[in-house]
C-alpha cells in the first residue's frame, strides 16, 4: 500500500525529493508547507502535489503517514521528536540535530514508538564511500588505520545566496552557523564505509577575518566566528580519522565538496576534486571514471531556476558507474539526481523502510555517530582544542 509523506520547508532542496517522491510507486499523495505560504504553493504546483498544509502542526494532525524535514539545519532536533510522538515516520535532512540532548530524545522516541526514522546523509551514498565499502567487504585495504573526509565548501561559491534565501533579513546570524555542527557530510562518508565510530576528539577551529558580518559573534547567533575547522577523532578499535570544515577556501566545492582518503594496511584509496586514486604496494590504479557521475540535468533547467548557479551541479550530478541502479524503481531512470548520485537512494531507502519496517541505513542509531563527534568536536575547538570523549549510542537493536 502507498504511504502519503508531508514535506516541512519549501526550500531550494525539498523540491528534488517531492519530485522523485511524485514518481516512486511507493508513494501515494504528497503534501507540503512552509512558514511562507507562497513557498508551499509554488512547490505544489510546480510538481504537481496534492496540496498544502497551513503549518507543521496542521501536517501532524493529518492522516499522512511520514513526514519529510527541510527546515533550518538548527531545528531538525526538536521537529523531529515532535513528529516521531505525533505517529509520523520520518525523514530528516542533515544533520540529525545539534545538542547531544536532541539525539538522545529522538533515539529514546524512536526506540519507544518502533516508527522509522531516517537522516538523509548524502556521503553514505557518496562514490567513494560506496567503494569504499565495497573494498572494506572484499578485505582489500587489510586493516584500515587513518581516513579523511572532507567538506570543502566555499561560502562565495553559493552560500551567500542561500543564507539570503532561507534566512531573509537577518541571514547573517544564521550564515554563521558553526562548521563542526554541521559534519555529516564529512563524518558519513568515512563512516559508512569502515564500521567503526569515534570515541575522542580534538579539534581547532579557525576565527574569520572577512569582516563582512559573517562569523561575527556580535552577529551571529550562535556567538560563533569559526569559518573553518579541522577536527581529529580517535576511531573506536584503534586507529584515527580527520575531518575538514572549511567555507573560506580556495577549492572549486561545484565540482567535488566532499572527498574521502583511506589508509590500510594493504592499500589506500585517495580523492581530489578530480581525481580518484587506488593504490598498493604494486603501484597505482585510476579509479577516476569509476567514481564519476554522470550529469542527469542541464544547470540552466527551469526547475533549478531559484538554486543559486554555483551550486546548481550539486542538483545535477546522476549515478556513477560504481551505483547499483538495479535496486532503484524504474521510475527514476530518467530522473533529475543530485549530490554524486545520492538523491535517488535516499528517497527510495526512505520508503523502502517505512514499508517493509526495516532500519534504513543511516537510521537514528548511524545517524547519531554521524551527527554527535562534529558537536563535542565545537565544544573542543571551543576550549582550545582538549581532547574530549564522544558518547555512543550503541548499534541499533538487531544489528
Amino acid at each position: 500500500m502507498a504511504i502519503t509523506i508531508g514535506i516541512v520547508g519549501a526550500g531550494q532542496f525539498s523540491g528534488q525529493f517531492a519530485k522523485l517522491w511524485q514518481l516512486h510507486p511507493g508513494v501515494g499523495d504528497v503534501f507540503v508547507t512552509d512558514l511562507l505560504p507562497e513557498r508551499a504553493e509554488r512547490l505544489t504546483a510546480e510538481y504537481g502535489l496534492a496540496g498544502t498544509l497551513p503549518s507543521f502542526e496542521a501536517m501532524l494532525a493529518s492522516d499522512v503517514d511520514a513526514v519529510a524535514i527541510f527546515t533550518q539545519r538548527w531545528t531538525h532536533g526538536a521537529l523531529v521528536v515532535q513528529a516521531l510522538r505525533a505517529g509520523k515516520h520520518v525523514y530528516s535532512a542533515v544533520p540529525m540535530a545539534v545538542t547531544h540532548e536532541e539525539i538522545a530524545a529522538i533515539i529514546e522516541e524512536v526506540r519507544h514508538t518502533g516508527l522509522t526514522y531516517m537522516m538523509g546523509e548524502t556521503s553514505h551514498y557518496n562514490p567513494a564511500t560506496v567503494h569504499a565499502r565495497d573494498l572494506v567487504a572484499k578485505d582489500a585495504f587489510g586493516r584500515l588505520f587513518y581516513a579523511e573526509g572532507d567538506y570543502v565548501h566555499d561560502m562565495d561559491l553559493g552560500f551567500y545566496d542561500a543564507y539570503k534565501y532561507s534566512g531573509g533579513e537577518n541571514w547573517k546570524a544564521t550564515a554563521s552557523y558553526p562548521p563542526l555542527l554541521y559534519p555529516t557530510h564529512a563524518l558519513g562518508g568515512i563512516l559508512g564505509a569502515w564500521q567503526t565510530h569515534a570515541v575522542s576528539v580534538s579539534a581547532i577551529g579557525v576565527a574569520d577575518d572577512r569582516g563582512d558580518g559573517v562569523f561575527d559573534k556580535d552577529v551571529s547567533m550562535f556567538a560563533n566566528d569559526f569559518s573553518n575547522a579541522t577536527a581529529l577523532f580517535e576511531a573506536a578499535g584503534g586507529g584515527s580519522f580527520r575531518t575538514n570544515e572549511f567555507r573560506r577556501v580556495g577549492y572549486p566545492s561545484r565540482i567535488r565538496e566532499s572527498r574521502f582518503r583511506f589508509f590500510g594496511t594493504q592499500g589506500s584509496l585517495e580523492q581530489l576534486a578530480t581525481v580518484s586514486l587506488w593504490q598498493d604496494r604494486e603501484g597505482v590504479t585510476d579509479i577516476s571514471d569509476h567514481l564519476q557521475p554522470r550529469p542527469t540535468l542541464p544547470p540552466d533547467d527551469p526547475s533549478l531556476q531559484h538554486v543559486a548557479p554555483a551550486l546548481r551541479d550539486a542538483f545535477t550530478s546522476g549515478s556513477a558507474p560504481v551505483h547499483d541502479r538495479g535496486r532503484l524503481p524504474k521510475e527514476f531512470a530518467n530522473a533529475a539526481n543530485g549530490h554524486e548520485g545520492s538523491h535517488h537512494f535516499l528517497a527510495d531507502d526512505f520508503v523502502a523502510a517505512v514499508t517493509d519496517g526495516t532500519l534504513p541505513p543511516v537510521n537514528a542509531w548511524v545517524a547519531a555517530r554521524y551527527t554527535l563527534p562534529g558537536i563535542i568536536a565545537h565544544e573542543s575547538a571551543l576550549n582550545g582544542g582538549i581532547r574530549l570523549a564522544i558518547p555512543d549510542f550503541g548499534d541499533a537493536p538487531g544489528t
